[in-house]
């Protein structure tokens, strides 16, 4: 896996220089306590890069002419019309200060209240904020889900499972996943009968508006006789 990233320091652009973004990304490097700078590093080893890390994994970024420092890739601002990277930012860490990062969620296993009767996942979160230091990050924290047996039965923040020295600063009450009960056969009825209405509704407002549409225009013929 890349676990690293090589950069220049970034030069007053020369009039009239055009840059291709598929070759060279425009960034930033920031950090607590110090001052930001403007670098520019390789498109392509940057995408095989953020494809490797994401943003919760630390990764080395090497400066020309400075030792490394273990960095996290922060905001990666995207062209609309292609999504291609134009401009990203790299927070510098200090290994001796604790970090805020959201770090994805990975669910596994399987629920009983899923495969036996036909419930639904409800993910109420896709990431999770936690605190430490950035030696201790993990890349991503496991929901068991073999826990949710019945329609009851919550995954809370509480009860996730976190590497030693990490904590999260989420209320540990809230929920993670739980199961949606499947529809009942009068709920889906009713649910059918709504949607008959709905369209009954629609076809009743359509041949208002063209009733209304012949009688203007009957109105007008009688107004030129």
């Amino acid at each position: 896996m890349i676990t690293n990233l090589q950069a220049k320091l970034r030069q007053k652009k020369e009039s009239g220089t055009r840059e291709n973004p598929d070759v060279t990304l425009k960034a930033v490097v920031y950090g607590h306590g110090l001052p930001s700078r403007t670098i520019q590093v390789s498109t392509p080893d940057f995408k095989k890069l953020y494809r490797a890390v994401k943003h919760s994994t630390l990764f080395d970024l090497v400066v020309e002419g400075e030792q490394p420092v273990k960095a996290l890739i922060g905001e990666v601002q995207v062209n609309p019309v292609n999504m291609h990277p134009v401009h990203v930012d790299f927070r510098q860490l200090r290994m001796d200060e604790n970090v805020t990062v959201s770090v994805p969620l990975v669910f596994v296993g399987e629920s009983a209240a899923i495969k036996a009767l036909g419930g639904t996942l409800i993910k109420s979160l896709d990431e999770l904020e936690v605190e430490c230091l950035p030696g201790d990050l993990p890349k991503e924290i496991v929901v068991d889900l073999s826990s949710l047996n019945t329609f009851e039965d919550m995954i809370t923040i509480g009860s996730l499972s976190l590497p030693k020295g990490v904590v999260t600063t989420h209320d540990l009450n809230d929920a993670v996943a739980t199961v949606e009960a499947p529809m009942t056969e009068e709920e889906l009825k009713k649910m059918d009968e709504a949607q008959a209405g709905d369209v009954t509704a629609i076809k009743t407002e359509a041949e208002e508006k063209k009733e209304k549409e012949a009688a203007d225009a009957a109105a007008a013929e009688a107004a030129k006789a």
